[in-house]
């Protein structure tokens, strides 16, 4: 399945400010959300695919990164967009 501008503005316009506010710190957190839960299926079946599992770890490295600037920022918007997307820290 291949991430379409449609699927990506309506990300953006879901957990961003607006659908052409692709900057903001949750807008891009659930994206990679959305990414690696692709890609972790894609490597249920095929378990050699180091490439995709490489993409995998560090798209897991980014989102990690983005969820600590958010943590240091505001907490009360981490705290939502982990309830909103469903992530444990």
């Amino acid at each position: 399945m291949y991430l379409t501008p449609e699927k990506k503005a309506e990300i953006f316009a879901e957990y961003g400010v607006s659908a052409k506010d692709t900057g903001s710190a949750e807008g891009q957190i659930a994206l990679f959300t959305y990414r690696i839960n692709h890609l972790s299926g894609h490597l249920k079946k095929n378990h050699k695919d180091y490439a995709t599992e490489r993409s995998l770890v560090l798209l897991v490295g980014k989102r990690k990164a983005l969820l600590d600037y958010l943590t240091k920022k505001d907490i009360t918007r981490y705290r939502a967009i982990i309830a909103k997307l469903g992530l444990r820290k």
